[in-house]
């Protein structure tokens, strides 16, 4: 059967989610950022447990403790891959096995946007994983292989981004801790922080978005709270903006950007009032 023909009226017509990575240093509100977010059509996934900042809002959640939850998650919600053969993740076997523990993947069905808090917990917890299969071990003398490891993290990390990537009619954010780090040559930058390098190497091709959530140096007076969205910034944040209508800086509600960058207009609740 000949591959169908997606028309230009079609392919306008499809609803296309925005996929993305907010990343900042510690305290700066990157979870908080669900507050901006509708909460009737928002699935806040807590694979960090740090979900004190929004404790009062009132969308729903759920919390990945294992690697295989976190996998088990991303085929319930993006469906089978029909590339891939029996065994292995994401295949229609996978579905179906995900089914059995979790029931109907219908329930997903309700949500527009996916908040992931946080990556870098996600490859901490695959990293475990990895460590315990059979590439982790030398084949020679059974002890235990680092680069088999590491290589085996890259992989998996990469084939369940893409997963969720491929979600085309949802919003999926994934939030990750931003670190500095200084070379040899005592020149700073900023990265994701992210166990192994092949994910934060390959990220940025796969997301649409990656905004950096800063303290910005203003021209006069002190420095103020923003996103950072696009890559020739002068402060060398990481940020990547595919859809061409994000300024250098925006202010830091997630929301209103997701509206400029063509998401429907949502609802946002009201955050708690700081004494």
């Amino acid at each position: 059967m000949a591959l169908p023909i997606i028309t230009a009226e079609q392919r306008l017509a499809e609803a296309r989610g925005v996929k993305g990575v907010l990343v900042g240093g510690w305290g700066l509100g990157k979870t908080s950022q669900l507050w901006t977010l509708d909460p009737a059509t928002t699935l806040f996934v807590d694979i960090e447990a740090g979900d004190l900042p929004v404790k009062s809002w009132p969308g729903d959640s759920i919390r990945p403790r294992t690697w295989e939850d976190c996998r088990d998650i991303a085929v319930l919600i993006g469906g089978a891959n029909p590339a891939l053969r029996e065994n292995q993740p994401f295949s229609q076997w996978h579905f179906e096995a995900a089914q059995l523990r979790y029931g109907d993947p219908a329930v997903f069905a309700q949500y527009q946007t996916l908040f992931v808090d946080s990556i870098t917990v996600a490859g901490r917890l695959c990293l475990q994983w990895c460590k315990g299969q059979p590439q982790a071990f030398s084949e020679k003398t059974g002890k235990p292989d680092t680069r088999g490891a590491y290589g085996l993290l890259g992989q998996e990390m990469v084939s369940w981004l893409t997963q969720l990537q491929h979600v085309r009619g949802k919003h999926v954010w994934f939030v990750g801790i931003l670190e500095e780090r200084v070379d040899e040559f005592g020149r700073r930058n900023h990265a994701l922080q992210i166990d192994g390098s092949k994910t934060g190497l390959e990220l940025p091709g796969i997301v649409d978005e990656v905004i950096t959530l800063a303290d910005v140096p203003a021209a006069e007076g002190p420095a103020y709270r923003a996103f950072v969205c696009q890559t020739a910034n002068p402060w060398g944040y990481p940020a990547k903006d595919r859809s061409g209508r994000l300024d250098m800086v925006e202010p830091p509600d997630l929301g209103q950007l997701m509206r400029k960058l063509g998401a429907p207009e949502a609802a946002a609740p009201t955050p708690p009032t700081l004494h």
